[in-house]
């Protein structure tokens, strides 16, 4: 039987693993693109020092987690890892800011550009 105790410790490895795989896609060289890009603009870069501060900011606090209330810096973990969060963030705020906002706008055509439209065919019905 798990106690109670082993939840913290348990979600902590996680974070920490998490945090793991975020500094490691912030240092990997990036891919030869596979798809043809149909997006008008361009995507905002990332910043990979930023993304890595998250990753650093997120150990800090799968550690902090891990800690819980027996280690004596838990409270330094969690206030650096939340400035390091920030920080990240601020960095990252235009790749930020397109991922979590911009939901498909970019594929949207104007409507402008759209061709007129054209009556149904007869005998059939538009719902709408």
């Amino acid at each position: 039987m798990m106690r109670l105790e082993y939840v913290p410790i348990i979600l902590g490895v996680l974070v920490l693993l998490a945090a793991a795989g975020v500094i490691y896609d912030a240092f990997v060289p990036a891919g030869l693109h596979r798809f043809r890009e149909r997006r008008r603009r361009a995507r905002a870069e990332r910043n990979r020092n930023g993304q890595a501060l998250i990753g650093a900011g997120m150990a800090a606090m799968g550690a902090a987690l891990m800690g819980s209330d027996i280690w004596r810096f838990g409270t330094v973990a969690v206030l650096f890892g939340a400035v390091l969060l920030a920080v990240g963030g601020i960095m990252n705020r235009a790749y930020l800011k397109e991922t979590l906002l911009n939901r498909g706008a970019a594929r949207r055509r104007d409507p402008d550009d759209q061709p007129p439209e054209s009556p149904p065919p007869s005998g059939s019905y538009r719902i709408r």
